[in-house]
């Protein structure tokens, strides 16, 4: 599977983002395709998964609410829309996919076997 995020950029605080991870070699609806973050000098974390084709969705504590992970088989396209954007979700945002990965692990970037390069977003006071 091949992964391109895009769709960051630069936004007030408050304002939305809409992300897109475009995936190819294989159909989003067989994979669990999540969205991780990482600032600077911080680890990668969790954002939000489509799991499994769509399924199920999981949100991390910190976006729950204003943040919706969706997906559109006929574009094979995963999006994150962010809304209500904080300075501190400032990172540059990463989509990776895995077709076997058990729900335990949904949340560990390290256990998905594909991920694309990221997109930065950044969101000023």
């Amino acid at each position: 599977v091949q992964l391109q995020a895009y769709g960051g950029g630069l936004v007030q605080a408050g304002g939305s983002l809409r992300l897109s991870c475009a995936a190819s070699g294989r159909t989003i609806s067989r994979q669990t395709i999540a969205w991780f973050r990482q600032a600077p000098g911080k680890e990668r974390e969790f954002v939000a998964a489509f799991w499994r084709g769509g399924s199920n969705t999981y949100y991390s504590d910190s976006v729950k609410g204003r943040f919706t992970v969706s997906g559109d088989s006929a574009k094979n396209t995963v999006y994150l829309l962010m809304n209500g954007l904080r300075p501190e979700d400032t990172a540059v945002y990463y989509c990776e996919a895995d077709s076997s990965i058990i729900l335990s692990s949904v949340r560990m970037s390290q256990q998905y076997d594909y991920w694309g390069q990221g997109t930065l977003v950044t969101v000023s006071s």
